[in-house]
């Protein structure tokens, strides 16, 4: 197993891993946000329950009151009576029963006037007879919240007793109205901590909110958007309100809870994000560390080429000399030669090269040509070329390199008879060339890994070849290299894009 292998294997461990630790932290803290829910329901429910008694204690308050009221009026309509019948009474009739009624009220503010409102008496006001004559203006409206009972006194004239409420009912009203008026502050001071409403049946109107920041509600499309917001998704308890009959509650979780929800996910995304930020940093690192090491490396190795070939130029002149055969020593410079190109092809890693502009097509030929005799005889070598000449920006030298370790590559990979083909094609901007071979093929799945420095499926090699290629294409002369396709046990193609200009 190579070394990209167990990195996979490594990446596949640290990912289930990674899942693992984020499942089982969604899973506790969805745990934790249940238990929270649940308890903010409970706490909605008590506090429904007990608008719920209040509302129902207001209610039969207030009917308790309207009995009241019915009964002040009775007792008025009795002291009415009373004095009628104490004024209208016989000199010889018993009037103590009808004196102690008049007398007894000591708390209901009545007054007694003519046709023309003029005040005959008065009892229990807070006005005296003697600066007020007749029953008009606020004192009138004050006292005119009831209908006054008639009373006939005298030759058939009518008298109007005015009346209103006792000085001890007013104040019950009074509690009453601020019990009342404090109900929906109370319900919304003291709201739970999430957003609550309480609408009508009609879901219309919105009697008291909590805890949701919509100003004071005087546009009716606020109104509507909050019944809306707050009805989707939410849950609601249904309870009996004064003046408005059937009711419903409608709450949304805290805002602490939504946090608390989402947090986990935030945080997941952030430490990805952070994870993420730094792998790039290191791989961008790491890349530059191993960049510096193989420029090292092919300088340290064209400078020791450096001394054998000068020693094997001077063994050359030496056999020119000595008269030896010519054909051996042609052969001879040949491969000097070819030593020397590979000098300065690994003089140039690490340095920006110099790009001339190019026949393309007589560059890939003459490598085509050297790698021919260099081949097994079962492999035939086929090129497609166009008619035109491709003028390109090349490093003739370092172009090369790379078409030759692609024909070296395809050559190994044919087991046998074989064949390689070269097709090379252009649009207005790119040149493309494409090798293919009917090697082994190679398998989808490691296309990107064999471009990784080290990578190789021999036993013997260091497995630079096209990771010095990729090199190569991508960063010296700003093109592509890539596996076009590949189909195991039938073959493999790669592309090279390059610009023309």
């Amino acid at each position: 197993m190579n070394i990209y292998k167990k990195k996979r294997l490594w990446k596949w461990m640290l990912f289930v891993l990674a899942v693992l630790i984020i499942s089982a932290s969604l899973w506790y803290t969805n745990i934790l946000v249940g238990k929270i829910a649940l308890d903010e329901k409970e706490k909605v429910r008590l506090w429904a329950d007990a608008i719920q008694k209040r509302a129902s204690l207001v209610k039969y308050t207030e009917e308790l009151f309207e009995r009241l009221k019915a009964e002040e009026k009775k007792r008025v309509q009795i002291w009415a009576e009373a004095t009628k019948r104490l004024i209208n009474a016989d000199n010889n009739e018993d009037l103590t029963f009808y004196s102690e009624i008049i007398s007894g009220n000591t708390n209901i503010p009545v007054v007694l006037t003519d046709e023309n409102k003029r005040i005959i008496s008065s009892k229990n006001t807070d006005f005296s007879t003697d600066s007020i004559q007749f029953l008009e203006g606020s004192i009138e409206e004050e006292y005119s919240v009831y209908e006054p009972i008639t009373v006939n006194i005298f030759q058939n004239k009518k008298s109007y007793l005015y009346f209103k409420e006792s000085l001890i009912f007013n104040d019950l009203r009074n509690i009453l109205d601020d019990i009342i008026s404090s109900f929906i502050s109370d319900v919304v001071n003291n709201s739970v901590s999430g957003p609550v409403i309480i609408t009508d049946s009609s879901y219309s109107n919105i009697i008291a909110y909590g805890n949701i920041d919509y100003g004071e509600l005087n546009d009716s499309s606020d109104t509507e958007k909050i019944i809306h917001y707050m009805r989707t998704g939410s849950q609601f308890f249904e309870i009996e309100l004064i003046n408005y009959g059937k009711s419903y509650v409608f709450y949304k979780d805290s805002y602490i809870l939504t946090q608390l929800r989402y947090f986990p996910i935030f945080q997941l995304i952030l430490i990805s994000f952070f994870i993420v930020i730094s792998y790039f940093l290191f791989s961008i690192s790491r890349k530059a560390e191993q960049n510096q090491v193989w420029a090292g490396m092919a300088k340290e190795t064209a400078h020791q080429f450096g001394t054998p070939l000068s020693s094997l130029l001077a063994w050359v002149e030496l056999l020119k000399q000595s008269n030896a055969d010519a054909t051996i020593v042609g052969e001879i410079e040949k491969d000097i030669q070819r030593l020397d190109i590979i000098t300065d092809r690994f003089s140039k890693i690490g340095s920006i090269p110099k790009l001339e502009n190019t026949n393309l097509i007589d560059s890939v030929e003459n490598v085509v040509n050297y790698m021919k005799l260099r081949t097994s005889n079962k492999i035939n070598f086929r090129i497609e070329k166009p008619s035109i000449q491709l003028i390109v920006p090349l490093n003739e030298h370092l172009f090369g390199w790379v078409i030759e370790n692609l024909l070296k590559n395809a050559a190994e990979a044919i087991t046998g008879d074989g064949e390689i083909f070269i097709q090379i094609t252009d649009d207005e901007k790119n040149v493309f060339i494409d090798i293919s071979d009917s090697g082994k093929g190679i398998s989808k799945r490691v296309f990107k890994s064999i471009f990784n420095p080290g990578y190789t499926s021999k036993k013997r090699g260091w497995g630079l070849g096209l990771s010095l290629s990729e090199r190569i294409i991508e960063k010296y002369h700003k093109g592509r290299i890539y596996v076009k396709q590949s189909t195991l046990n039938k073959g493999t193609t790669f592309r090279i894009i390059l610009r023309k200009r």
